[in-house]
This record gives C-alpha cells, structure tokens and sequence, in this order.
C-alpha cells in the first residue's frame, strides 16, 4: 500500500469511523417488515434526515413523516418532512416540531407502524415544555448543564425531568401502534435511555435525581424550575409500562463499530491499533494528560505496545468552563491538553473530532497535532498552556493551521480519538 504521512493517515483514519456509521450503510439492514396498517417515519437528532433518506432508498411502499435534525443537517427527502432545530439549546422550531410528532403518532392503530430514527442530538431537538415552564427556563437550564462538567448522562437525567417528550413518552403516545426504533448511539456504553434521552426507552430516573445533580453541579435555574422538580409530577415511562410492550430498539451503528473500522485501516497501513475503550468519559483536559502519558510510555518504552502503533479511543469528555471561556469544544481542549503534556516529543502525531463534524457549537470537527505544534505556536506568540487554561483552543488551533474542518457528516458516534507513534 501506498505511503502516507502520518497526519494523512490520521485523517484517513477519522473518515474511516465515520463512513462506518453513515446511514445509508446501516439503516437497511435493520428495517422491519412492512405492517398490515401505514408506516408513519418520525426521528430526531443530527442524523434524522440523512436516516429519512436512507429508508426513503431502502422501504418498498408508501412512507409518510416527520423528523428533527440541528441546523445545517438537512438533506432532500421525497416523502418524510424535515425540520430543522436548535442543538445544543432547544428553540421554537424544535418544540412546535416535537408537538407534530406526537400529532403524527396518537390517532395510530395496532395495524400501523411507527418506525423512530434516532441519533445523538435529540435531546435538545425533541423538547416539549410542561406547562408550568417555558422554553426559555428549558434553554436556560441547558446552557448552564453545557457549562457544569455534568457528563451527558447527568444532563439528560436532569432533561428528561423537563420534558414531555423523552423518557420512553415518545414510544407510550404511540400505543398500540408497533414501534420500532433505529438508533445511532453517540454516549459511552451505547446506552439506550441517554441517546437522545430515550424517546422509545422505558427509564427510572426520577426528579429527585434531577434536583441531586443540579445541586451537586452547582447550576443556578428558576425557582420555577427548581419547584416544578420538586412537585415530581411529570414522571417517565417506566420499563414495565404496558404501552411499551409493542416497542423495538435497535442499535444500527456504535462508537466501538467505528473505532474498529479505524483500527482495520491502521493495520492496512502497518501500524497495530490499541483501542483504549468507546466509552472514555471525564473532563477534557485530564483525558488528555493520561493519553500523553500512554503514548510516552509507548514512544519510550514500548509498551502497552511497540510503534509503530495507533492508540484509538471513543466516549464523550466534559468541559467544566471556568471564567468567560474562549472557543472550543471538547475534542480541541483535549487535544491541545495532549499537544502540551507531550510537549514536542518526536515521533508523535494525534487527532481528536467529533464524528458528526461539529466540536461542540464551533465549526471545526476537531484538530491535529504533531510534534511541531507547540512550536509553531510560540513562534506566532500563542502559548499552548495559556490558551489551554482560558479553554480558548480553536483559537490555538486556528492560528497553527490545525483545525479539522469537515463540515456536517450526517453521523454520530461521538467522540473519535487517534495517537499514532512511529
């Protein structure tokens, strides 16, 4: 095989994760068979519309819906309606669409079929307000969870507790229609009830939880907020609810689906992949420092492994923001986290994106570094660690010519880690 160099070949890597996840290669298989009744089509999340266009190519009959997906997600469909939302802070659009959905699947019988596309991102896309709140007090208490360092299972349990829409509600509104869900996994561990908040996922979180984590967090909402958790009166779908008996959930792509994809390429390429997990989690920051320290044991003692070597991870790491905040998403901030732990040691090159294209609210998908990225740093008078310490790394980043810029891919199987040794 041809020779690459080795910021070619991370990138190559990166496409790999993500082409493994791409809807039109893994809706197909997982469709169901075609029900006496009609095939109702609803999603939610970055991939919703690229998953319409796949069942649209792959479904042999009539289809109709309606589905969710962020701004700048949006590809033509004939038959299934897209909207487009606000993500990471829900907006008008999101909720008058999520009240569609549930127009679209309660008048629905036993013959019918409702078949969920849902990926990462629904959270924020699917909300409905109780009553007693408003969409700016649901916004509010998203833009201080982004802030906190809450983990995404943490600020969906809280989420969850605000909506009329997650927390297997999605699935019980359908009733008795059969309900299958098609899901892109984007959280640590694949788990069903945080994807997207499980719209179709009987859950046992409770408001109490939700008040826990906002106090342990320290995040300042309403009054009202606060007193419409502690009057617990808007509970989930619990597993055993019987109008979830007719309901499938079906997971179609992972992160670790994705991270072997990647691996199989670097063995193409000579290099022997170490996959460290698919579901790393903590702050940002910290995740970078203990994957410099692996790749140093690896450059200067060969082990876990000898180079030339790939280490591959996945999950999804935290940005606790202190102080005003710079620009920058979680794969950029662990990135320059490794650039300075490393600090310029030969031999080592990484990448760290976001495989739906996106680093946070930012327009890079992530960065790349080698072993003259601090330099080349200094030389324009940006010091890493300053930068690193003001979460300030797009502009690190930007300024030695580092961001990866993909554009929307229309997946996502979160975050897609690589640190390659020769």
């Amino acid at each position: 095989m041809a020779q690459i160099t080795p910021p070619e070949l991370l990138k190559t890597l990166f496409d790999a994760a993500v082409q493994a996840a791409m809807p039109q290669y893994r809706v197909a298989p997982y469709l169901p068979p075609k029900p006496k009744g009609k095939t109702v089509v609803v999603g939610v999340g970055k991939s919703a519309a690229a998953m319409a266009k796949a069942v649209e190519a792959a479904w042999d009959g009539k289809l109709e819906g309606l589905v969710i997906t962020r701004y700048g997600h949006q590809v033509p469909t004939a038959q299934i309606e897209v909207i487009e939302a606000g993500h990471p802070v829900p907006d008008c659009n999101g909720v008058q669409a999520a009240q569609r959905i549930f127009d679209l699947v309660t008048p629905l019988t036993a013959d019918d079929l409702v078949l969920c596309l849902i990926s990462g991102g629904g959270t924020a896309l699917f909300t409905l307000p109780p009553e007693e709140l408003t969409l700016e007090a649901l916004a509010e208490v998203s833009v201080q969870l982004l802030k906190s360092g809450a983990n995404i299972t943490e600020m969906n349990a809280v989420r969850k507790s605000l909506s009329r829409s997650s927390g297997g509600r999605l699935a019980a509104a359908a009733y008795p229609a059969q309900v299958v869900s098609l899901i892109i996994s984007d959280v640590p561990g694949d788990d069903l009830t945080v994807i997207a908040s499980g719209p179709t996922v009987g859950d046992t979180v409770t408001a109490q939880a939700a008040l826990g984590i906002l106090q342990r967090y320290g995040v300042q909402v309403s009054a009202e907020t606060i007193e419409y958790l502690k009057q617990d009166s808007n509970p989930v779908i619990k597993p055993d609810d019987p109008r979830l008996q007719r309901t499938q959930n079906r997971l179609i792509a992972t992160p670790q689906h994705s991270l072997k994809a990647a691996a199989h390429v670097a063995q193409d390429h000579g290099y022997t992949p170490l996959i460290l997990g698919d579901s790393i989690e903590g702050e940002a920051k910290d995740v970078g420092i203990v994957h410099a320290g692996i790749a140093k044991q690896v450059r200067r003692h060969h082990q876990p492994l000898s180079p030339p070597c790939v280490i591959l991870s996945g999950g999804e790491t935290t940005v606790t923001v202190s102080g005003a905040g710079g620009k920058g998403g979680r794969n950029s901030e662990f990135l320059l986290s490794v650039a300075v732990a490393l600090d310029g040691l030969l031999g080592v090159y990484a990448i760290a994106c976001d495989t739906d294209g996106i680093d946070g609210s930012e327009d890079n998908a992530g960065a790349l570094i080698t072993p003259d990225t601090l330099k080349q740093g200094n030389e324009k008078g940006f010091k890493a660690s300053q930068y690193l310490e003001d979460h300030d790394s797009y502009r690190f980043f930007a300024a030695v010519d580092a961001l990866v810029m993909t554009g929307p891919t229309l997946t996502n199987v979160n975050d897609f880690r690589a640190i390659l040794i020769e």
